[in-house]
């Protein structure tokens, strides 16, 4: 949802411009999440996305933070859990690992209802029924090529039906030599000749396979087998993301002089492994702590802890020390996302 023109956080003044409007939670599992992150905000004293993004340290962007706000679409989990965390955890100071269980289930269920609601059926197959023909039709009870209803092929006009002793001169006694024993049609010499041509090279196709196959065969185990063709892989996308504070949470209190151990845990979101990378430094703070730390190897899916030894300033006050991924030669990698940082107080 849109912000407002003018907003201010709490304590600086009311805000100015339209109001933004509400998702309604009735209207989707979508809608219901991003009621659920408006009820937050209020309860940590409305502060504005910018303010969110900025001055309180969420590492998402004011647009992703508004976007998440608006119940349009789901937001990714890592945008949600960065509204989450510096609203609950570090403004209202709730336990962060009930907090992160809490808000994991409310996005998985609108991540899980969404998805079965939008799912459309795969398409059904009709196939086609065979084609169907009409059975040919039966041969009258006609002679022969030139016979007439009963005689011979050349009976003369007093043959009977069984080309009697007056039939004509090819007519023998029982329909002349072309005709069958009462009229009926014998297979032609056309007929047959084809049938003998068919049933030979059908005859010598089945030797010529019974020869030639095993021989393929018996060359094919001889041959080596082709190399593989390796399928094309997806384009290279190289991401992280933040999963939490593992020890020393934001605006946790310490003693001055002390030293600590301060773990983030990241996850490696893309699908490019990550060797010979940092945690490099990127300001300097009365509290001490390495130039940089190594990462990894992480491959794509997996989280990783990283551990940063500090030590306390002597003299009371706030610390707060930002680190940057970067590779050996300590060039900036991932120049979108925001340092991740530690940000304790001294006493």
């Amino acid at each position: 949802m849109a912000e407002s023109p003018g907003s201010q956080d709490e304590g600086t003044g009311a805000r100015r411009g339209r109001r933004p409007i509400r998702p309604d939670p009735e209207s989707g599992p979508v809608a219901l999440l991003a009621h659920r992150l408006w009820e937050l905000k209020e309860q940590a004293g409305d502060p504005s996305f910018a303010d969110m993004a900025s001055r309180l340290g969420a590492a998402a962007s004011k647009s992703s933070l508004a976007a998440a706000a608006r119940g349009s679409a789901l937001p990714s989990w890592e945008t949600t859990w960065e509204f989450v965390r510096v609203l609950a955890v570090d403004r209202l100071g709730r336990d962060p690992a009930e907090v992160r269980r809490e808000w994991r289930a409310y996005w998985e269920q609108a991540a899980n209802t969404a998805y079965a609601e939008n799912e459309a059926p795969m398409p059904e197959s009709h196939p086609s029924s065979p084609d169907s023909r009409p059975p040919a039709g039966d041969v009258g009870p006609r002679g022969g090529p030139h016979g007439g209803p009963h005689g011979g092929p050349h009976g003369g006009p007093h043959g009977g039906p069984h080309g009697g002793p007056h039939g004509g001169p090819h007519g023998g006694p029982h329909g002349g030599p072309h005709g069958g024993p009462h009229g009926g049609r014998r297979p032609s010499g056309r007929r047959t000749a084809v049938l003998a041509t068919v049933t030979g090279v059908v005859g010598v196709a089945a030797v010529l396979v019974g020869w030639v196959l095993p021989m393929i065969m018996e060359n094919a185990k001889s041959e080596p087998d082709p190399p593989a063709v390796p399928s094309p892989s997806a384009s290279p996308h190289d991401d992280s993301a933040f999963e939490g504070d593992v020890t020393y949470p934001d605006g946790t209190v310490v003693k001055g002089g002390t030293s600590f151990d301060k773990t983030w845990r990241l996850r490696n979101a893309g699908n490019v492994p990550w060797q010979g990378r940092y945690l490099t430094r990127m300001n300097d703070t009365p509290c001490k702590a390495p130039k940089r730390v190594g990462i990894g190897p992480v491959l794509p899916g997996e989280s990783v802890d990283i551990t940063v030894r500090v030590r306390a300033s002597e003299t009371p006050g706030r610390c707060k020390i930002f680190w940057k991924m970067t590779d050996e030669d300590g060039t900036p990698l991932l120049a979108a996302k925001k340092p991740i940082f530690l940000d304790v107080t001294v006493a």
